[in-house]
């Protein structure tokens, strides 16, 4: 089949739309992209040359929803249903995936890494994991409106779902995202759906005032508040609240160098922290706070394969809101879409849809 995408050649030269072959072997399909959104990762691959699994050149984009177009051997049955696109897809079969740890897998696929991915009209990829969203039978595949929004499920949605389990968030926990944007800010949408008390940290106070809406119950602004100014104002939130602070569950969602080390500085006595947001730069944290609270520190990459049913019913049930969180734009419009989200100009998670 013919297949039309968006290629990197080199760090930071314009996307070339190219066209090349691509048939589905055993246990793999061919999607047709319903929607694909912009991550992070892709501008740090594309912008600062952080290294892809695969050279380039390569076709980025790991937030991918659509319909199964072709199957090869062994995957005929996933022929016609619309689907999510796990962001990391596990082999299933060595000695991690086996210990529960496909996280870390090191045969994992990863569009838009290791393989080519969704900034295209189709993009090839294992069988095994991907997340139907319609009746076996193929006939209900979700309104194409509904299912370029479910693209962001892939990453953004997902991401902060797995973290969150992770961290062993309760009912009545305290649950702090610093960095509200696209991971972030559907992370206190899951949190505030399993009945923690949310809040929102950003720099930008639209976002805060958006998911006043969606689930955080108080939203602060980080460039205005000192480090300890903002230690002070969650331990108040809290303490209103009588939650203790082995009761805290801190995810650095911004992937800055100020809301790593704000993070940090939000560590208690007890306290879980996850690191989800991805970032280049050293951070100077004092480590022994870990052993002096007897803290813990996590990171979070990607989310398994068999979470992505719980979380495609949070957004199905209405508990998660997609819509006002995204911008759609058509495909080719990529090149802008990649230097407005790299110059923060958008504040919305933005999903690329390919032309009919």
């Amino acid at each position: 089949m013919r297949v039309l995408s968006w290629v990197v050649r080199e760090v930071g030269k314009p996307l070339v739309r190219e066209e090349r072959d691509e048939q589905p072997g055993a246990g793999e399909v061919l999607v047709q992209v319903a929607g694909c959104g912009v991550c992070h990762t892709d501008l740090c691959f594309y912008f600062d040359g952080v290294p892809t699994r695969r050279p380039f050149p390569l076709t980025l984009g790991h937030e991918v929803s659509g319909v199964v177009a072709a199957a090869g051997p062994d995957a005929g049955s996933w022929l016609g249903r619309a689907v999510v696109v796990p962001a990391v897809i596990p082999c299933g079969r060595c000695e991690a995936c086996l210990a529960g740890r496909g996280s870390i897998c090191a045969a994992q696929v990863f569009p838009g890494s290791t393989v080519h991915g969704g900034f295209g009209t189709h993009l090839r990829v294992p069988a095994a994991g991907l997340c139907p969203v319609d009746r076996p039978d193929g006939r209900s595949g979700r309104a194409g409106h509904e299912l370029q929004a479910l693209a962001v499920v892939a990453d953004a949605v997902s991401t902060p779902y797995q973290a969150i389990r992770r961290s062993g968030l309760q009912a009545g926990d305290l649950a702090v995202f610093v960095g509200a944007g696209g991971v972030g800010g559907f992370g206190c949408q899951i949190a505030a759906a399993l009945g923690a008390h949310v809040i929102a940290v950003d720099v930008l106070q639209d976002r805060l005032d958006l998911l006043q809406h969606h689930g955080a119950a108080l939203g602060l602004r980080a460039d205005r508040l000192e480090g300890r100014e903002l230690r002070r104002a969650v331990t108040a939130f809290a303490a209103e609240r009588n939650i203790p602070s082995w009761r805290h569950r801190i995810f650095e969602t911004s992937g800055t160098p100020a809301g790593q080390a704000a993070a940090f500085g939000l560590l208690g006595p007890g306290a879980f922290l996850t690191i989800i947001g991805f970032c280049r730069e050293p951070v100077a944290v004092r480590l022994a706070n870990l052993m002096a609270f007897d803290a813990t520190a996590q990171g979070n990459w990607g989310c398994l394969p068999e979470h992505y049913p719980a979380v495609v019913d949070l957004v199905l049930s209405g508990r998660v809101a997609l819509e006002p969180f995204i911008e759609r734009r058509p495909l080719a419009d990529i090149q802008q879409a990649f230097e407005d989200v790299h110059a923060r100009r958008t504040l919305r998670r933005i999903v690329l849809v390919p032309e009919p």
